[in-house]
Parts: C-alpha cells; sequence; structure tokens
C-alpha cells in the first residue's frame, strides 16, 4: 500500500499496489500491521456501507464527539465520489481547514481519516457505494455534523447539490458553537 500524507496532519490518501497477472490483479487495501506500524489505527470494529442513487448527492459533514471520535477508512466501491473533511481539532496547527480528494471504483484509493475530522462526500456518479471501516462502535448520542455550506469553512463542491437530508441541512454555524 502507498500512504500519502495529505493537507491536514493524519489523513491520508491509501493507494493499492497491484500484483498482476494473466487472471487480473490481487492488491492488499488494509493491513493492521501495517497500518499501527505507521503509527495509525489499524483494527476496525465496524464496517458500514453507503449507497447513494443520485448524482450530487451530499451526505456531511458529520463526526463523533469525545470520547466516541471515530477514526475511518473509507473507499469508494461503485461510482465515484468527491470526499471532504474538515479538521475540528483545536489543537491543531490546521484546526478549521478543509481538504478534499476524488475517490472513485476505478481508482481504488482510500481516504485515512483520524478522529477530530468532520467527514462528508458528493457523490459524482449516479448509484455511488462507499464501504467505511470505522475504529469505534457508532453512538447515536455523540453524532454530531458540520452544514455542508457552513461559512465557516468554505468547502467547495464540484456538482450542484441534487440530494441532501433535512438533517444535514439542518446543523447550525461552527462559530460560536
Amino acid at each position: 500500500m502507498i500512504f500519502e500524507e495529505l493537507a491536514l496532519p493524519g489523513l491520508f490518501r491509501v493507494a493499492p499496489e497491484p500484483h498482476a497477472d494473466e487472471r487480473g490483479f490481487f492488491a492488499r487495501t488494509h493491513c493492521e500491521e501495517t497500518f499501527t506500524a505507521r503509527g495509525l489505527v489499524g483494527r476496525f470494529a465496524q464496517s458500514s456501507v453507503s449507497f447513494n442513487h443520485r448524482r450530487g448527492t451530499v451526505r456531511g459533514m458529520h463526526f463523533s464527539r469525545a470520547p466516541h471520535a471515530e477514526t475511518k477508512l473509507v473507499r469508494c466501491t461503485a461510482g465515484a465520489i468527491h470526499d471532504a473533511v474538515i479538521d475540528l481539532r483545536p489543537d491543531s496547527p490546521t484546526y478549521r481547514r478543509t481538504a478534499a480528494v476524488r475517490l472513485s471504483a476505478a481508482n481504488r484509493h482510500a481516504l485515512y481519516i483520524p478522529a477530530g475530522l468532520a467527514h462528508g462526500f458528493q457523490t459524482l456518479s449516479d448509484d455511488a457505494e462507499i464501504l467505511y471501516m470505522i475504529d469505534l462502535p457508532f453512538v447515536a448520542s455523540a453524532a454530531d455534523g458540520v452544514r455542508w455550506d457552513d461559512p465557516a469553512f468554505a468547502l467547495t463542491w464540484p456538482e450542484p447539490v441534487s440530494v441532501i437530508s433535512d438533517r444535514d441541512r439542518a446543523f447550525p454555524d461552527w462559530v460560536g458553537r
């Protein structure tokens, strides 16, 4: 696996290193030993999938409050997405900064998202499916979010928003929280 640290500390794009032959290829997409040797969370307690019918769908920006803050490994298994994160760690040198990457079934990349970052995505294709590996069991009472268009972060989305949940639209402005 190839690890590329992105603009926020601890945020990594993880690309497989395929071993190809006449049948196709084989590649590791996760290895607990490799992740932990890099100082990353390597063990994940649950996996979840998000399926989205329509191109332009936005989900996010979601996070869980401490002590239930989650580390995630996110991969697009069908279609393509614009995956975005916001650094919400008050002690981080990149507090309130954002980063985004394109994840797709074609590029097979994953995004390693450490605890303390809000996460969301916009689908760039119909029928996009996203696989999440999450280090902690979900605790509903700790779930929170940042509005997808909060001016405090100036996130840009590549397409017009076609679908978004009422919950995601209703998160309050970050400033003053």
